[in-house]
């Protein structure tokens, strides 16, 4: 079974010009799980994969595969299988000849071509011509490449992206699978949405700086407490929180109060004689958490 690597970025930095695309980031990746490497886009979140693979030398600090840099690896392709670019095809090459030609250039054995077909999903198909692929398929067949070395840590920037319903479930059951089996998975995306049903860890960016690490659920303490209310007099409403200093902001249904406790704002408004139209906590999910997050760009 394959073992993966710890990944660890420490400091790393990268600037181009005057401008700092990547500022200072440090965090670890576990074998075992998937982790969501997450922030909208423009955040630096392919700046800093380029650099973990070598394929941009970081201004400072470093990335590695358990204490190795890529580009000292002893068996690169049998410890990382990474995909940054939507793969492209040669449309008149089957999906076999297409992996037999990436394993010869490897020098990987030829028997690797039908495992990673069955892999992915796609044994019965490889006798099909890329071009006449679905999206979906040709995405798998990216996946059958990274996986030829059988790789223990795996490295996909934005995976999801554009593929419909059943191509998104196929993926996320895939990335919990390779997980299972001890691999390192780290998987980009500019969405929560996307992969929160696949995740165990996410590392959230924004401007090329960390915002927050940890556990999918460490982002519900994120949120702050908000309590919804309303009145067919919002303007008596709003002058009654105000004297009993609780902060609010104009909401879509009502007004949006600093509180935890529904029952404390419904005190405040009885008291003032204001007739209360609605009265409930907010609920809030993991993408306001997200969103609050990147649009900050400052908490940890």
């Amino acid at each position: 079974m394959p073992v993966g690597a710890v990944i660890e970025f420490s400091n790393i930095t990268k600037r181009f010009g005057d401008v700092t695309a990547v500022d200072d980031l440090s965090f670890t990746v576990e074998p075992g799980r998937v982790t969501g490497f997450l922030g909208p886009n423009g955040a630096g979140k392919t700046t800093t994969l380029r650099m973990l693979l070598g394929l941009v030398s970081p201004s400072s600090g470093t990335a590695t595969f358990g204490g190795l840099r890529y580009h000292d690896l002893p068996h690169p392709l049998a410890t990382v299988g990474a995909a940054l670019e939507a793969a492209s095809f040669h449309p008149g090459r089957t999906a076999r000849n297409h992996l037999a030609i990436c394993a010869t250039a490897a020098g990987l054995p030829s028997a690797r071509v039908a495992e990673v077909l069955h892999l992915v999903g796609l044994a019965e198909h490889g006798g099909q011509r890329a071009g006449v692929y679905s999206l979906g398929m040709r995405q798998r067949l990216g996946l059958a490449c990274t996986l030829l070395g059988d790789p223990g840590v795996l490295v996909l920037d934005e995976p999801i992206n554009g593929l419909d319903p059943e191509g998104i479930k196929w993926i996320r059951g895939f990335l919990r699978d390779m997980a299972a089996e001890g691999r390192t998975v780290l998987v980009s995306s500019h969405l929560l949405s996307e992969v929160q049903q696949s995740v165990d860890d996410v590392i959230i960016i924004a401007k090329g700086r960390l915002v927050h690490r940890g556990p999918l659920s460490s982002l519900e303490t994120q949120v702050a407490p908000q309590v919804v209310v309303d009145s067919p007099d919002r303007a008596a409403l709003a002058s009654a929180l105000s004297q009993a200093g609780v902060a609010f902001s104009p909401g879509r249904t009502g007004l949006l109060a600093a509180a935890t406790d529904p029952a404390t704002i419904g005190h405040i408004a009885f008291t003032a004689g204001v007739e209360v139209s609605a009265l409930h906590r907010q609920k809030k999910g993991l993408e306001d958490a997200f969103l609050a997050l990147v649009d900050g760009g400052d908490s940890l």
